[in-house]
């Protein structure tokens, strides 16, 4: 983990309220798994203390770059969709446990996304389609929402729900999972804890993988901001240090 002045190489919208920021820079070299994040320090001075978590969508090696999805949700975000190609953004990074793919091989993979929580499946579906089926069921609110999908579509069987039914299945990802009826070895999934719980439930005989979004102070530990409890001796998980990414029977969401 180090802490960088990362180049923006671009920020632009690409759904609504939804921006893909790219950025460049040594700190690329130390991402390990797909599913682990970066802490940002937003705005200027100290109008916003902590820093904010971002998840790492996609990252190159050759090229330095690190892609990061987000949307504008408060002053904070709204700030960062702001900046321009050239200036440069206070990574902390990279950091947590991301998702286990090597034990993964020759089996039918199904990953299950929800709004903010797609991000961080796509460089994951990236790898997993080397030497596996997979199919991917990204939820979002509605049709104007929606980022990605042909991303998606070059490593897996995607298909998007919405709430609203403007595209796709309507209603959740986890009855487009009924109604798919799809074979299941093991499973992947990142979204609102609503969704993680349900999916969890849904697919509990399987074996799978949670990435947990949760507020954080710190990010590396310290501030005990985003326990989450757990079946192990001290009865939780910090999200930041011992995740973000749990076993699912790990957890209880």
């Amino acid at each position: 983990m180090i802490q960088e002045l990362m180049k923006i190489k671009s920020n632009q919208l690409i759904a609504f309220e939804t921006y893909e920021l790219i950025v460049e820079g040594a700190l690329v070299q130390q991402i390990q798994q797909p599913g682990q994040f970066v802490h940002m320090k937003i705005g200027e001075g100290n109008a916003h203390m902590l820093r904010r978590p971002f998840s790492i969508a996609d990252y190159d090696y050759e090229t330095n770059e690190l892609v990061i999805i987000y949307k504008v949700i408060g002053d904070g975000t709204k700030w960062l969709s702001e900046r321009h190609k050239g200036e440069l953004l206070n990574v902390l990074g990279p950091i947590g446990n991301g998702f286990d793919i090597k034990t993964v091989e020759h089996q039918h993979i199904l990953v299950v996304g929800g709004g903010v929580g797609v991000p961080p499946l796509y460089n994951l579906v990236k790898q997993l389609s080397s030497f596996n089926k997979v199919t991917a069921i990204l939820g979002y609110q509605s049709k104007g929402a929606v980022f990605y999908e042909t991303n998606f579509n070059r490593f897996a069987e995607t298909y998007i729900a919405t709430d609203d039914g403007t595209y796709g299945f309507k209603g959740l990802v986890t009855e487009a999972i009924d109604q798919l009826e799809l074979p299941i070895d093991s499973y992947y999934s990142c979204g609102p804890l609503g969704m993680l719980r349900a999916v969890q439930h849904k697919l509990d005989k399987h074996h799978g993988y949670l990435s947990v979004e949760e507020r954080m102070g710190c990010g590396v530990g310290a501030c005990f901001a985003c326990v989450c409890q757990a079946d192990n001796d001290k009865g939780y998980v910090k999200i930041c240090q011992d995740g973000p990414v749990f076993s699912s029977s790990e957890v209880t969401l």
